[in-house]
């Protein structure tokens, strides 16, 4: 992941994104560098983008108005795709955080990596594949989505609302929470927090993108470094994230496969270090 004095500019094109994400959104974009450009487009006299103006002087994001010239034609995405070769020129930033779920923004994404810039895409999961596939990484806001609180019943369980596109169950025996999130199901205990996103189901391409991208980086004895693998699945699938599939981090994922092997090793150097190793099981 790249330091935290890595230079973004974070363009938002407002007709594609809610402005209830802005908050996990801008929390997110601080983990791989620190945004000094913060702007949004739209035409802020449409009464549509009213909930963009309650939140934008919180997050020092800059409106900029576009008129829409003629019916039909989006005026705003030409507006931040200047914008953003005008800053790419300027030799400013690092890298480009472009939100939205528009695929006409994929030329533009494909032009600054070629550029040597680093694009990260964010956007809802109806993004279309081209514009996913254009970006280094591409995150779904849905898994962004603020956490949920969370009371208890009279039978010790949890009620709240749950996503109409997740797939939830509360055992009021067992006190657990269960998320359908690949082959199998995935209990966690019911003091665990749940987030309104949309749990995933891991299929078969991804089960192999996972196999074959540890393969690619295994030594003679099948072990690869978790955080190299983690590196080249994105590479191969940018939208990949372990927090798609009900998971926080990769390391938990990875122990939940049947098909993966991890061990924990201490680093000689450093021995309060921990690193993590998997495998192919069919590989040992």
């Amino acid at each position: 992941m790249p330091g935290k004095d890595v230079r973004l500019a974070v363009l938002i094109d407002a007709d594609n994104i809610s402005a209830a994400y802005i908050k996990p959104m801008m929390l997110e974009i601080a983990r791989y560098g620190n945004p000094t450009i913060k702007r949004i487009y739209g035409d802020w006299t449409k009464p549509q983008l009213g909930p963009w103006k309650q939140v934008l002087l919180d997050h020092a994001i800059s409106p900029v108005q576009q008129f829409g010239y003629t019916s039909g034609k989006n005026a705003t995405d030409s507006s931040l795709i200047i914008d953003a070769m005008d800053i790419l020129y300027t030799e400013q930033v690092d890298g480009f955080c472009l939100v939205s779920s528009d695929s006409d923004f994929t030329r533009l994404a494909t032009r600054l990596r070629e550029a040597g810039k680093i694009v990260y895409g964010i956007g809802e999961q109806k993004t279309p594949t081209p514009f996913v596939a254009a970006c280094d990484r591409f995150l779904f806001l849905e898994i962004l989505a603020p956490k949920e609180k969370k009371t208890r019943n009279l039978f010790g369980g949890l009620i709240g609302k749950n996503s109409s596109d997740s797939s939830s169950t509360v055992d009021t025996e067992s006190k657990k929470v269960t998320i359908k999130v690949q082959k199998g199901e995935q209990e966690e205990p019911e003091e665990k927090e749940k987030t309104e996103r949309t749990i995933q189901y891991m299929d078969d391409a991804t089960c192999e993108l996972i196999s074959s991208s540890i393969s690619d980086l295994a030594d003679e004895d099948g072990w690869a470094f978790l955080g190299d693998v983690g590196n080249l699945v994105n590479k191969k699938s940018p939208s990949f994230d372990a927090r798609n599939y009900g998971y926080s981090k990769m390391s938990k994922l990875m122990q939940s496969l049947d098909f993966v092997e991890c061990e924990l090793r201490v680093n000689e150097k450093n021995p309060q270090v921990k690193l993590i190793y998997v495998r192919n099981k069919e590989d040992n």
